[in-house]
């Protein structure tokens, strides 16, 4: 796995820890630091500050076209997934589309549903579709 492979997995863990203890990332970005040797990659955290800044833009933009789906009803996981790969798509200029895309479906299938991997795909696809006209 690439350097960049491993901090996209970190921030996943992070979110997700965090969403799921009702807790502040940057309190899971701190923990991690005092409580191992653990080094966090500059990338996570700019992954993870990137994610909470943008989050409502994001989740609006998910809540759109996650058809049939409403955030709440997504897997916990899947929905740290499609932030990530939401954010590196519209928010991240260092990631090609593709890249942001396809790193966000391997992670569905290492960590989640049988069916995750293509609802990520599809609807991270749409958004990679939809770009041009979701940042104006």
């Amino acid at each position: 796995m690439s350097a960049r492979g491993k901090a996209r997995r970190r921030a996943l863990e992070i979110l997700f820890e965090a969403g799921q203890r009702g807790t502040d990332p940057q309190e899971g970005i701190s923990a991690r630091r005092s409580a191992t040797e653990q080094v966090i990659n500059p990338y996570t955290v700019e992954i993870i500050q990137g994610v909470l800044a943008e989050q409502e833009r994001i989740d609006e933009i998910l809540s759109s076209y996650a058809q049939g789906w409403t955030l709440d009803r997504m897997p916990a996981v899947d929905r740290s997934i499609l932030r990530i790969g939401a954010w590196e798509l519209l928010f991240n200029d260092d990631v090609p589309d593709g890249v942001a895309v396809a790193e966000a479906v391997s992670m569905a299938k290492e960590l989640s549903t049988d069916a995750s991997p293509e609802f990520v795909n599809g609807l991270l696809g749409r958004i990679q579709q939809l770009k041009p006209t979701l940042l104006d």
